[in-house]
């Protein structure tokens, strides 16, 4: 796997800045822009609808915007991808996907655990879609003549569990292989040099990485892309522009970013695996993990988000959520700040009971993204609401309570 490294971060998409004549990234905020002449106008729109990335005239920012168009080039090269396509959200990149693949068929095979809302999203069947949930060794059992593409996610949301990449490719033959990379971000792997045919990212995480921007990114082949973008201009499900400035703004930090926090969730993992109230810690190749050598083939290091289970479940769970000080409780990642999450009941909270069962989503299980706080300052919190959680008092019966039945829905159909 090739590298990634801090001159690309810091200078992808910029190439011309010189040229322009300005030092800072151009944001420009127009909604609609003026024709020359009709002609023009009339080519531009023609060929912006059916998914031309460039055209002479914007037209309308519906279409195409200039600043989402640099950070998409930078964010294209970083994964080393001919192309790659802004969203208003990384739903909204999902949704997507599944539109421009159905002329494929309208069949998903799809590995758990993913993230909660694409989880929902494709067994809702809200797009006309079906999905078949299936493990990673069994991925090409799974796929049929009707099968757009096959959906993972590695490392996953949010046990950690990594998924071979390669592998997946193998058995998914000529179907398209979908890797949403979000926790890993470009730099510790890209899946496309892995055989993947798009990457998926939600931008809102560790690109953006500062809490600040909602939005979705596909890395893909520029043929891939076109199919995207026409699905972007008629669902309108276009990046804002300030949302782009932000995510191309934050990338040359991105690799800072990660390697600090990635050695500090490193550190936590060591601390948190020797504490008495955790049953079991789930990180990327932690000391005892089975899976280390698939990270020494596919990932630059093992990540900035861990999760572990406490031994008494639910209540637990939540007085420690209630306990922390310095680490924020709060769902999303990718944040300078340390965020903790209760999955079942938050993230992967629409998730079916079946689904959160057989993606290990437990009761007890919390989720840590780490910030670039000091290690020593995060385990203090931390280690201090262990503690207050294993003084309270738990009704051993009424800890999974809040979390049985499934959560009312507007994605559900009927």
């Amino acid at each position: 796997m090739s590298s990634y490294n801090h001159t690309l971060g810091v200078h992808a998409g910029r190439e011309d800045l010189r040229e322009l004549g300005v030092h800072a990234l151009p944001v420009d905020l127009s909604t609609t822009y003026p024709l020359q002449d009709l002609g023009t106008g009339t080519a531009s729109l023609d060929a912006l609808v059916a998914g031309d990335a460039e055209a002479d005239n914007p037209v309308y920012a519906r279409l195409l915007n200039p600043t989402v168009a640099r950070f998409e080039k930078a964010l294209a090269r970083m994964e080393a991808a001919e192309a790659a396509v802004g969203f208003a959200s990384g739903m909204a990149a999902l949704t997507a996907i599944v539109l421009a693949t159905q002329a494929r068929g309208r069949e998903i095979v799809a590995v758990r655990p993913i993230y909660g809302t694409s989880d929902h999203l494709l067994d809702s069947g809200l797009l006309g879609n079906s999905v078949k949930w299936t493990t990673a060794d069994k991925v090409a059992d799974a796929i049929t003549s009707e099968t757009a593409f096959v959906l993972i996610e590695t490392p996953a949301n949010p046990t950690l569990e990594l998924v071979d990449i390669a592998g997946v490719v193998r058995q998914a033959g000529d179907v398209p292989v979908v890797v949403d990379s979000t926790f890993a971000t470009p730099v510790l792997q890209r899946p496309l040099e892995q055989g993947a045919a798009m990457v998926l990212h939600s931008a809102t995480k560790f690109l953006g990485g500062h809490g600040d921007v909602i939005a979705g990114v596909v890395a893909c082949s520029e043929a891939m892309a076109a199919g995207l973008r026409q699905v972007r201009v008629a669902t309108g499900a276009l990046m804002h522009p300030w949302a782009a400035y932000l995510l191309h703004r934050s990338l040359p930090t991105l690799k800072l970013r990660v390697e600090r926090a990635q050695q500090t969730a490193s550190d936590l993992v060591e601390r948190l695996q020797a504490h008495p109230a955790i049953t079991r810690v789930f990180y990327p190749g932690r000391s005892g993990d089975t899976q280390h050598r698939l990270l020494e083939r596919q990932m630059n290091g093992g990540g900035c988000i861990l999760a572990f289970e406490l031994a008494e479940g639910y209540e637990a769970a939540s007085k420690v959520m209630r306990s922390v000080s310095l680490m924020t409780p709060a769902v999303s990642l990718g944040s300078v700040d340390t965020l903790i999450q209760h999955p079942a009941g938050l993230t992967h909270r629409v998730v079916s009971d079946a689904g959160r069962e057989s993606g290990g989503i437990g009761s007890g299980l919390l989720r840590l993204s780490v910030g670039l706080e000091e290690a020593d300052d995060l385990w203090e919190d931390l280690s201090r609401a262990l503690t207050a959680a294993r003084q309270a008092p738990t009704d051993p019966s009424s800890c999974a309570a809040p979390l049985r039945g499934e959560c009312p829905s507007v994605l559900k159909t009927a």
